[in-house]
């Protein structure tokens, strides 16, 4: 069975992590073949934006696979989170937008892996949190970097160190879902909690996250791919240096884009 699924709708790629049995666990070898196609994706010139999601209707991505990290010993654990690091590393540095359609549980390892997206829109029935104290570790792939930039610190260490579940409102509510996309309501307007009773409810939440998520990622890709890409690295680069060096780099960065064939696009908008 393939572990990693994709689609292509226009200049948009669909990935789908393929283990519902698991709940879409990850395992070495899955993270492998996601680093794979990531690479393949950051250099394929046809596609301008990724959604990242879950096979199924359950599952985002519970995390780690229990099964293969439950033998490992101190080095065997840090290996393989080097190995997961430069997996979300790749992700969140991709030269295109990523967004995380968060289909039911990312737990652990799956929200670790939803916070390496630039973007996170999840269904009513999404459930997210870094569980990991629950099982004697911290979270290895990331969380504690990420979550505290995303909610900040005093949110972040609250959701570590309970290891609490958290539902798609409140996660809204933090700030750690971008958007909410529910059976009845308008995913623009304020997001009411609801039940999802039976299966067929649950494919099509899932069906219409998805239809959400490419139609708010068509949104970012009628714009300028190499200023989206410009933009992405400077927001990524300026968690690490002062407001001075962040202000400088995103001079040269707006000066960069002045090499591509941006007259062109300024003279279209004023003769329109």
């Amino acid at each position: 069975m393939e572990l990693v699924l994709t689609e292509k709708d226009g200049n948009i790629a669909i990935v789908k992590i393929n283990r519902p049995e698991v709940l879409n666990a990850l395992n070495f070898k899955l993270v492998s073949e996601l680093k794979e196609l990531f690479n393949n994706i950051n250099n394929n010139d046809k596609i301008n934006a990724v959604i990242l999601t879950g096979v199924g209707n359950k599952a985002f991505c519970s995390g780690g696979d229990l099964n293969q990290v439950i033998d490992m010993n101190p080095s065997d654990a840090e290996k393989y989170a080097s190995h997961v690091h430069n997996l979300l590393n790749i992700i969140e540095n991709l030269d295109k937008p990523v967004i995380a359609a968060i289909n039911g549980y990312a737990l652990g390892g799956g929200c670790q892996l939803a916070l390496a997206c630039d973007i996170r829109i999840a269904s009513s029935n999404a459930k997210i949190g870094q569980t990991e104290v629950k099982i004697g570790i911290p979270p290895g792939w990331g969380g504690t970097q990420r979550l505290a930039r995303i909610v900040g610190m005093a949110k972040a260490k609250e959701l570590i160190y309970t290891g609490k579940i958290i539902c798609a409102k409140e996660a809204k509510e933090i700030n750690l879902f971008n958007m909410v996309i529910s059976l009845g309501n308008n995913p623009l307007l304020p997001f009411n909690e609801e039940k999802i009773n039976n299966e067929e409810q649950s494919i099509q939440l899932n069906t219409k996250l998805i239809e959400e998520s490419m139609k708010f990622a068509r949104t970012i890709t009628v714009n300028d791919l190499f200023a989206i890409k410009i933009a992405k690295s400077l927001i990524n680069k300026s968690r690490d240096i002062n407001i001075e060096s962040g202000l400088t780099l995103e001079r040269f960065g707006c000066a960069l884009c002045f090499t591509t064939n941006i007259k062109d696009k300024m003279t279209s908008l004023l003769d329109k």
